[in-house]
């Protein structure tokens, strides 16, 4: 039954060798690139997620020992974290084919079909924004991850029937930036849902050094300490950050990057000593000097910082919630005395804590 059933057409078909999409918005296609020859290979060269390693070990050991393929799995947390990383050491541990993907390149069942029947037993599917999957498609999936297998109606109307093809056993591993967006039935499905945190300032610095040693960058502990600082938690910025530094003391200096290389080079890149970039210094310098420390609406705030609401809400305000320089009431956004203090002003007596805090 199987070999006389035809792929879909063409213009049905996705290229799965095609990168997954990028989630975070500050990171172009360069800086894309430069982060793949960072990434690692294997658990042991994976710096971080101390949990989230001993127990994914745990799951491709059992798979492997068991020589069958590892149960699906579901990596969620903010962008730059090292989902797709772990999804290629997946495939690398399993000594399996990695096909990558993602959510908005998917449109519809005959896409899914196409992906599917081109699985080897063991193979590792990659789905970069799961979350941004159509509902549709979702529904293919169900069956396909569960009992690996997959229906195809063949024919319309009264004439249509079902083709049911058996699928080799691969692993699912899916990735999204919004865990409470993926429908529940299909979350339900994984056999593992790891959040993934971000890194402390020791983590970071560690990541710092492995990519100058495979960059071949002359870095000193004080160096990657000051970039690692300013990283926000997060190993993508960090390398980014990296770049940015090594091109300043090569221009700039003897492209040994020490402390005050790393300082100088991060103060032209607009990078303060708390991570915060120009659009982060803006919105809280609009919020204190022109709104009064707020509260003030998000797409006002958007307007006075010339950036889309969406780009504000979604890529800058987390980063000031959690140094707890900006909070979030019903009336609009507030700025902490600690905003003020950041900016060298003296926050006024109205105090934040005198306001409910939670999400308009």
């Amino acid at each position: 039954m199987r070999e006389n059933w035809q792929p879909p057409e063409d213009d049905d078909l996705i290229n799965l060798n095609e990168p997954p999409v990028s989630v975070d918005p500050l990171a172009g296609a360069e800086d894309l690139n430069f982060d793949a020859g960072l990434r690692p290979k294997s658990l042991d060269d994976f710096v971080g997620q101390r949990k989230l390693k001993a127990q994914l070990g745990m799951i491709l050991d059992a798979a492997a020992k068991r020589e069958q393929a590892a149960d699906h799995l579901l990596f969620a947390g903010p962008p730059g974290l090292g989902k797709t990383t772990l999804a290629g050491i997946v495939a690398n541990e399993m000594e399996a084919t990695l096909h990558p993907t993602s959510g908005p390149a998917i449109e519809k069942a005959g896409d899914v079909a196409a992906m599917l029947s081109g699985l080897e037993d063991g193979d590792v599917l990659f789905i970069d924004e799961i979350h941004r999957l159509p509902k549709v498609v979702e529904e293919v999936l169900y069956s396909a991850i569960e009992d690996f297998q997959l229906d195809i109606v063949l024919g319309k109307g009264p004439a249509a029937r079902t083709l049911r093809l058996d699928l080799p056993r691969f692993t699912l591993v899916g990735a999204t930036t919004r865990a409470a967006l993926i429908a529940s039935p299909l979350r339900d499905r994984f056999g593992f849902v790891a959040r993934l945190d971000y890194y402390d300032r020791e983590e970071l610095q560690a990541i710092v050094d492995r990519a100058a040693g495979i960059l071949g960058v002359t870095i000193d502990p004080e160096g990657s300490a000051e970039i690692a600082g300013r990283s926000r938690g997060t190993p993508r910025i960090a390398n980014r950050l990296l770049r940015r530094v090594r091109d300043f003391a090569e221009v700039r200096s003897d492209g040994v990057i020490d402390e005050e290389t790393a300082k100088a080079g991060l103060e032209l890149f607009d990078v303060d000593h708390i991570g915060l970039d120009k659009v982060d210094t803006d919105i809280i310098h609009k919020l204190c000097h022109h709104f009064g420390g707020g509260p003030v609406g998000l797409k006002t705030l958007a307007i006075s910082v010339s950036e889309p609401a969406e780009t504000v809400e979604d890529v800058h305000e987390p980063f000031l919630i959690q140094q707890g320089l900006l909070v979030r009431t019903p009336k609009g956004r507030v700025a902490t005395p600690a905003a003020w203090n950041h900016l060298g002003l003296t926050a006024p007596k109205t105090s934040t804590a005198d306001l409910t805090l939670f999400d308009e």
